[in-house]
């Protein structure tokens, strides 16, 4: 057996088992590739919380072929509405029903993280060319012309013919590959799962609700048909913070919300358990494809959440690598080279764009006044036009450059 196909043979490694890992995998599978998926946690899944699904994550849902399973598991709110925290000043109202529909191909909704996460394993394990490693943490990388061979934090060898490092925020592929650090936020983000019959009755409306304030904001949105609640809470912290995921304090939380109105400040008072999470993201960069090494999702691209488009955003990067291998006939170094040439510009400006809506979320003295003043009057229409960069994501035009 020559040395080409042996390496051929080999699997496409992909560092990571999270949204943007197993999408990668679903789109590879979706080409006749084998994939190995090394995953650190000692079992795949989710912590539970709720994401926002722009009509692009439909469209990525669509094109891994799992679009029907996600839709089963979704919420289809009425509307995105924001409101000032300090006065319950109304200060923009976007409808998503029919016309928003008829405009971009599909809904916004809301799921939880975890039943999300649920359907791309489930679709990844019925794929039969993909095989899924827990416990296993990719420490290092040592690559040649032609395979890949990652080394876990236990010694393990594992070797394939390119890797994916889908590994987060705290990417040990790209640690070694580009060598920066992540962008520690100071903002801090709360989350918590409450159930229907704890939530306030006047904010159980089927909508993405936030309450922008001074310095933080509060984020509401059904889960589960309306049997749950999503509950977010972002400040701005008066400590050092580094990048973590950890346990909340409730008394915390209630630190730094006074001020806020009565009917928003219902929502600091509800959850029993809160997550906390020290935010981070990265500063753009125009490479991230080192030989048959790439990057994807929070490892290329870590992102705030102020778009809501964290994990959308890693499942266009798990189609859009699927199409330009499918277009190179699987052939790593071009397919590689176009998949990047296809998302730098477009995750760049998500996260330098997520950055600028914090700031317009938390302003305070006149520049909330004006913040308060810019959809005023504002079309359905023109909210679409506003988003179209966005929403307008799908699987025919994800190659485009």
């Amino acid at each position: 057996m020559n040395t080409h196909s042996t390496a051929t043979e080999l699997p496409v490694l992909i560092a990571g088992g999270g949204i943007g890992g197993l999408s990668a995998a679903l789109a590879l599978a979706r080409q006749g590739l084998h994939v190995k998926v090394l995953e650190q946690a000692t079992e795949l899944g989710e912590i539970g919380a709720g994401i926002q699904l722009g009509p692009n994550g439909f469209a990525a849902f669509d094109a891994l072929g799992i679009g029907d399973q996600a839709r089963a598991l979704a919420v289809y709110t009425d509307e995105m509405v924001m409101h000032d925290a300090l006065d319950e000043t109304l200060v923009g109202r976007i409808p998503v029903g029919e016309a928003f529909r008829a405009r971009f191909k599909n809904p916004y909704a809301v799921i939880h993280r975890a039943d999300m996460h649920g359907a791309l394993l489930r679709g990844a394990m019925a794929s039969g060319l993909i095989e899924c490693v827990t416990s296993t943490k990719v420490a290092r990388l040592e690559q040649d012309a032609l395979s890949v061979t990652a080394i876990d934090t236990q010694g393990g060898r594992h070797v394939g013919m390119a890797l994916v490092g889908a590994d987060g925020v705290k990417s040990a592929v790209r640690q070694q590959l580009v060598g920066d650090e992540a962008r520690v936020s100071g903002h801090v983000v709360y989350r918590a799962v409450v159930d229907k019959a704890d939530f306030p009755e006047d904010l159980r409306w089927n909508a993405a609700a936030i309450w922008v304030g001074p310095n933080c904001h509060l984020v509401h949105y059904p889960l589960r048909g309306g049997e749950q609640y999503n509950v977010v809470v972002t400040f701005h912290s008066r400590d050092k913070e580094e990048w973590s995921v950890t346990e909340g304090s409730r008394e915390e939380v209630l630190s730094y919300f006074e001020g806020i109105c009565p009917k928003a400040r219902q929502l600091i008072e509800l959850p029993k358990d809160w997550k906390r999470w020290a935010t981070a993201d990265r500063d753009p960069i125009a490479q991230w494809t080192f030989g048959r090494v790439t990057l994807l999702g929070d490892a290329a691209h870590a992102t705030l959440q102020y778009l809501a488009q964290g994990a959308c955003t890693a499942m266009e990067d798990g189609v859009t690598l699927g199409e330009a291998m499918r277009v190179h006939h699987n052939n790593i170094p071009l397919a590689f080279a176009h998949y990047e040439r296809s998302r730098v510009a477009r995750t760049a400006r998500v996260v330098l764009s997520s950055r600028e809506m914090g700031r317009i979320y938390h302003a305070h003295g006149v520049e909330r006044l004006v913040r308060n003043d810019l959809w005023k009057g504002r079309t359905p229409e023109r909210f679409y036009d506003a988003m179209e960069w966005l929403y307008g994501w799908n699987v025919e035009n994800c190659l485009n450059t």
